[in-house]
């Protein structure tokens, strides 16, 4: 059978087609090559961090819950325009309370909105929430027995004489969480916090106490709502704040820093064997320039990353305190040398150095 070439009427739809094809190829490669240049390979501490839509992360004072193979990154929104509270005896620099953000990663450097986990309130100055009070570090954990997703958090006045902490649960790692209310733990001030979760489950509240003189550590119940009567003092009348515990080879360890505003001043960590101590003080563990300052920044959380051995990441806040909502974040990976913490400086670094550090 000889060859007939088709009409031209099906050549020029056959084009058509192809030309069509041409567009959405290019349009896909357009999406990817945008998308592909938006990602971050590595994390450049104090740097602008921006998330997946380009915008910038604001997730202050933050802590951080792994949950599903994915990590949600909760911290304070700070927007608007900074202002000196009257009449203190320090610098009390705030901006609205904008409630808690979050976002969520897989590779702890490419970071997704996912919008506000805990709203404030506008309007009612009787409320926690309010947006002319005191929202900050903000710590979330997951009970296994209630499958709730539980919020803790530093609730205040501006003067930061209310000195509460709050709570507040979600059926969802991203919230809307519902804010359940605040107390002083068995009847004390609660400032600068964090919240430890053991590997047996208990789960403990560690926070500023006593005029931030000295810190307590609390137990907290089994659904992880209240405080038992179960608790320690420590660092009595050292006046510490900005804790962040973590555990590592079945010993405890508590990095703060001193009350100084918001100046930086060098870290201080401090070990135990188990959490309700007795705690040993020890040096700063951070090494390389500007140690002493703790790189111009305070500690928020210590963040264990899964599948990693030995592999922490030291998180941290370097303030502006004349300008909050342009405050940066420093994050270091946090190692151990002959039994003790270090935290080295790097202007630029990722995860591959848990892996060439591991060897």
């Amino acid at each position: 059978m000889a060859w007939v070439p088709a009409p031209k009427y099906i050549t020029k739809k056959m084009d058509t087609i192809k030309y069509k094809r041409l567009l959405i190829l290019i349009f896909i490669l357009a999406v990817w090559n945008k998308y592909a240049s938006a990602q971050q390979a590595s994390v450049t501490p104090g740097s602008v961090w921006k998330d997946t839509d380009g915008n910038f992360i604001n997730a202050h004072g933050g802590g951080m819950l792994y949950y599903n193979n994915v990590y949600y990154w909760f911290g304070e929104i700070k927007k608007g325009k900074t202002w000196l509270v009257p009449n203190q005896n320090w610098e009390d620099y705030r901006v609205p309370a904008g409630g808690i953000s979050c976002y969520s990663s897989t590779d702890l450097i490419n970071w997704k909105n996912e919008g506000v986990a805990l709203a404030p309130v506008t309007g009612n100055t009787t409320h926690d929430l309010d947006t002319g009070k005191v929202i900050e570090r903000p710590k979330v954990i997951y009970n296994k027995k209630t499958k709730k997703f539980v919020m803790w958090m530093h609730v205040d006045a501006n003067d930061y004489s209310y000195s509460h902490a709050g709570v507040a649960v979600s059926d969802r790692p991203a919230g809307p969480y519902q804010y359940l209310g605040s107390v002083q733990p068995n009847g004390s001030m609660s400032r600068d916090m964090t919240i430890f979760q053991d590997a047996d489950g208990k789960v403990y509240h560690i926070f500023s106490s006593e005029n931030n003189a000295t810190m307590h550590i609390c137990l907290l119940t089994d659904d992880y709502l209240s405080h038992t009567k179960t608790e320690a003092r420590i660092f009595i009348d050292k006046s510490r704040e900005a804790p962040a515990m973590f555990k590592h080879n079945g010993h405890y360890y508590l990095i703060s820093s001193a009350c100084t505003g918001w100046s930086p001043n060098p870290a201080m960590y401090a070990t135990a064997n188990a959490p309700l101590g007795p705690w040993i003080e020890n040096n700063n563990p951070c090494s390389g320039k500007d140690a002493d300052s703790t790189f111009h920044a305070q500690s928020t959380y210590i963040l264990p990353v899964q599948g990693k051995k030995d592999a922490f990441i030291f998180m941290a806040d370097k303030w502006n305190k004349t300008n909050l909502e342009d405050s940066r974040y420093i994050w270091l990976p946090l190692i151990f040398r002959e039994g003790k913490p270090v935290i080295p400086w790097f202007d630029r670094w990722n995860l591959r150095f848990f892996i060439i550090n591991s060897k």
